[in-house]
C-alpha cells in the first residue's frame, strides 16, 4: 500500500534542507491520487525572493532519459538497431574498430569506454576526478562559449579509453549522449534539440520543459549558486550559461511538475512501448561520476532501500543546479526534488568531498518522499 501523504512532515523536510545551507530547494510528490508541492527558502540571495515549486530549473542529467526516449522510439520505427556499431551510423565520429565494437546500446548505458570530454574542454577540471586538482576557473571562462557537439565528441573519442567496449562496470561519460544526439540528427534529419522536442516533450504534453538554444533560462526561476567544493566562496551564480557545453546530455530545462508527468507517462507505456521500456530497465554496473558503483540502464537507473520497492529515475547537475527524480515501478509513487546550490561540500585531506548536513536532510527528504514516514 501507499502510505497517504503528509504535507506537514514533507513541508518540515524542505525546511531542513534549506536550513541544512541550501539557498532554495522545491519538490513535488505524488501518491496515487495525491500530490503535494513544496519550496523553502530563497531562489536569490541578495534580494531574498522566495522560491517556489513552479519554477523552471536546469535538470542536468536527467536530459539524458529524453533522449534514451527519443533514441528507443526511433529503435521501433526500424531506423536505429539497438545492438548495431554506432560506425554504421557515424563512422567519422567514431572510426575504425572502435567505430565496429561500440553498438548504440553500449552508448545508451555508458559502456562504450569512450572517455568524458569535460576534462579537454574545460581546461581547469583537466585533473578531473582528482578534485583537488582542479579549479572552477573554466566555468568563467566558457559561460557564453558556443560548443560544437562534434568537437566535443573528437575530445572523448580521441582521449585514452575508459574501458573496452562492452566491458563492465562501465564508466558514466557524456561523451556518449552527444553522439546519440549526432545519431538522432543523422537518422532523422533534424537536429536532436528540435526532435527530442517535437517527439518527446510536446507528445508527454509537458508545457514547460524545453532544451534551451540561449544561455538565459526562460520563465520564473532561481539563480543557481555553484560552489565547486568550497572554491567558490561565496556560491556564484551560473544561471546565465551557454548549455551546448552538454546539450542532449545535460542541457534540459523542466519543473518539478513536468518530470513527474514525464516519468509516469515512460512507466506507463505512453512513450516508449513495454518492449522498448523493458531494454530501459536491464541494467549493467557503471562508475559514476561520484567514483561509485551504480546499476544503469538505458538513460534510467534503479534506486533501492533495503527492504523497499524499487524506484526508476534520474539525477542530473548542472553548474549550481542539481535535482532528482524518481517513480515507483508501479507508477504510484512518485518524487521529483530540485535545489539552487551544487558541489557544497569541501574536501578533506586526501581530496574527498567531506559529509556535510546537506546531505543527510536530502537523503531524509527522498526518504520521506518515495516511502512515506
Amino acid at each position: 500500500m501507499t502510505k497517504p501523504l503528509d504535507p506537514a512532515e514533507l513541508n518540515a523536510a524542505v525546511e531542513n534542507v534549506h536550513r541544512a545551507g541550501v539557498p532554495g530547494v522545491f519538490a513535488e510528490v505524488r501518491a496515487g491520487d495525491q500530490v503535494w508541492r513544496g519550496a523553502a527558502g530563497v531562489a536569490d540571495v541578495d534580494t531574498g525572493r522566495p522560491i517556489t515549486a513552479d519554477m523552471r530549473h536546469r535538470v542536468g542529467s536527467i536530459t539524458k532519459t529524453f533522449t534514451a526516449v527519443a533514441v528507443l522510439q526511433q529503435v521501433e520505427a526500424g531506423r536505429i538497431e539497438l545492438d548495431a556499431p554506432i560506425g554504421r551510423y557515424l563512422p567519422n565520429l567514431v572510426p575504425g574498430e572502435r567505430g565496429d565494437a561500440i553498438t548504440v546500446r553500449m552508448l545508451l548505458n555508458h559502456t562504450s569506454g569512450l572517455a568524458e570530454y569535460l576534462p579537454v574542454a574545460y581546461p581547469s577540471l583537466k585533473a578531473f576526478p582528482d578534485l583537488a586538482g582542479t579549479t572552477p576557473q573554466s566555468l568563467d571562462d566558457h559561460r557564453f562559449t558556443r560548443f560544437d557537439a562534434t568537437e566535443l565528441i573528437e575530445m572523448g573519442v580521441t582521449s585514452p579509453a575508459v574501458g573496452s567496449p562492452g566491458g563492465t562496470p562501465g564508466v558514466y561519460s557524456n561523451t556518449n549522449y552527444l553522439l546519440l544526439g549526432e545519431l538522432l540528427q543523422q537518422v532523422t534529419g533534424t537536429p536532436a534539440a528540435e526532435h527530442i522536442t517535437r517527439n518527446v516533450i510536446e507528445r508527454a504534453g509537458l508545457r514547460h520543459t524545453e532544451l534551451p538554444a540561449e544561455p538565459r533560462i526562460s520563465g520564473p526561476h532561481s539563480r543557481l549558486y555553484e560552489s565547486w567544493f568550497g572554491m567558490i566562496d561565496p556560491p556564484r551564480d551560473y544561471s546565465v550559461f551557454d548549455m551546448s557545453w552538454v546539450g542532449p546530455a545535460a542541457a534540459l530545462v523542466s519543473t518539478v511538475a513536468d518530470l513527474n508527468r514525464f516519468f509516469g507517462l515512460l512507466l506507463n507505456g505512453e512513450l516508449v512501448n513495454r518492449s522498448s521500456l523493458a531494454e530501459m530497465q536491464r541494467t549493467n554496473p557503471v562508475i559514476s561520476q561520484e567514483g561509485e558503483v551504480i546499476d544503469y540502464g538505458l538513460g534510467l537507473h534503479p534506486m533501492n532501500a533495503p527492504g523497499q520497492d524499487t524506484f526508476w529515475g534520474h539525477g542530473g547537475t548542472a553548474w549550481g543546479a542539481g535535482a532528482l527524480t524518481m517513480i515507483r515501478a508501479d507508477g504510484e509513487r512518485q518524487m521529483s526534488v530540485a535545489v539552487n546550490l551544487q558541489r557544497w561540500n569541501t574536501l578533506d585531506a586526501t581530496g574527498k568531498p567531506k559529509p556535510h548536513p546537506i546531505d543527510d536532510a536530502l537523503k531524509t527528504l527522498h526518504h520521506l518522499a518515495m516511502h512515506g514516514g
